[in-house]
């Protein structure tokens, strides 16, 4: 199965050693998503405290077709293992965007982290987009749950 293509240029800063986003296994739906760090901070790298975050670049702009979107959600592994996260997740990129990809990376954990230069900090996962059409009406139809919400449903 073959899904819609995604064009990607570099940005004028960018590694191109770096690798270009891939998924990690033929199920994978997430395609893995690296730092691509500016030159000053390739041998330093981004260091997250506890608590903190930063616009981490990919060195990547993007062409998504019209029809789709791109999310950014978050690794597992570097979630359970040290806290982090992206807190827009999942982000979303627009197709009809271009400029360059940074991932908002925040530490949730108790030590401080660091992104190193080429390191997997994100997955990309891409979505069909619809759009809606909206109305406004003087009433809506009621249901079962009616107006209950945040956590009305109950605990189990």
């Amino acid at each position: 199965m073959t899904g819609p293509l995604l064009t990607l240029a570099w940005t004028e800063d960018a590694d191109r050693a770096v690798p270009l986003p891939s998924y990690a296994t033929a199920g994978a739906a997430g395609a893995d998503l690296r730092a691509n760090l500016p030159g000053e901070l390739r041998a330093t790298g981004i260091t997250l405290a506890p608590g903190a975050r930063a616009l981490v670049p990919t060195g990547l702009r993007l062409a998504i077709p019209a029809g789709y979107e791109v999310q950014l959600r978050p690794r597992s592994g570097l979630a359970l293992k040290h806290g982090l996260t992206l807190p827009n997740s999942p982000g979303t990129i627009d197709s009809d965007y271009r400029g360059p990809l940074g991932v908002i990376v925040q530490n949730g954990g108790d030590t401080p982290y660091t992104i190193a230069h080429g390191d997997r900090i994100a997955q990309l996962v891409v979505a069909p987009v619809l759009q809606a059409s909206f109305t406004l009406a003087e009433t809506l139809d009621d249901t079962a749950r009616g107006s209950g919400g945040f956590g009305s449903t109950g605990t189990r």
